[in-house]
């Protein structure tokens, strides 16, 4: 939980997705195994952290909304708020932005996809992380990003601290 005048966000790409049937929409690809493990490891690590989101904003596509039911599945204490936004699907940082800024609570947890989220990931912090994998983002890449605001329309690229950053793409 983040205290009051601050907002939390844990902005995670998809993980990884199963490429076997030429035939489905892009949209309709489901995760493959190693990116389920990847979601469920994803879940404890939020967890032990107490990082769990009281609002999940979820691209609709099946891979970011089957990360988000493996995520889930970890052992959260809160059941949040969710909703699926078809806007998030390949969107810009700009409309991530401008999504973000209609969220209604404290921490939030932004699903999406590449290469709009590595572009808007870069964009929050005042500084980025380190970590070499960073700017690429690999699948079940995960930020975690504080704010000093009282609402989430207020939010402003460059104005973010880094809490944590986490890949878990080769599990």
């Amino acid at each position: 939980m983040t205290p009051l005048g601050y907002r939390r966000l844990i902005l995670t790409r998809h993980a990884k997705s199963a490429w076997d049937d030429p035939t489905l929409a892009d949209h309709d690809r489901p995760l493959n195994a190693r990116g389920r493990r990847s979601a469920l490891a994803l879940g404890d690590w939020l967890a032990s952290r107490d990082y769990e989101p009281e609002e999940v904003l979820c691209s609709s596509a099946l891979r970011t909304r089957e990360t988000w039911e493996a995520v889930a599945s970890a052992i959260l204490e809160t059941r949040p708020l969710i909703r699926m936004e078809p806007g998030l699907y390949h969107a810009s940082p700009e409309k991530m932005l401008t999504i973000l800024r209609s969220a209604s609570h404290q921490t939030v947890m932004m699903l999406g996809h590449n290469p709009g989220i590595a572009a808007f990931a870069a964009m929050l912090p005042a500084r980025v992380p380190l970590e070499p994998e960073f700017r690429r983002y690999p699948t079940a890449a995960t930020l975690v990003v504080d704010f000093q605001i009282d609402n989430w329309s207020e939010v402003a690229p460059g104005q973010g601290s880094v809490m944590d950053f986490v890949r878990l793409a080769g599990r």
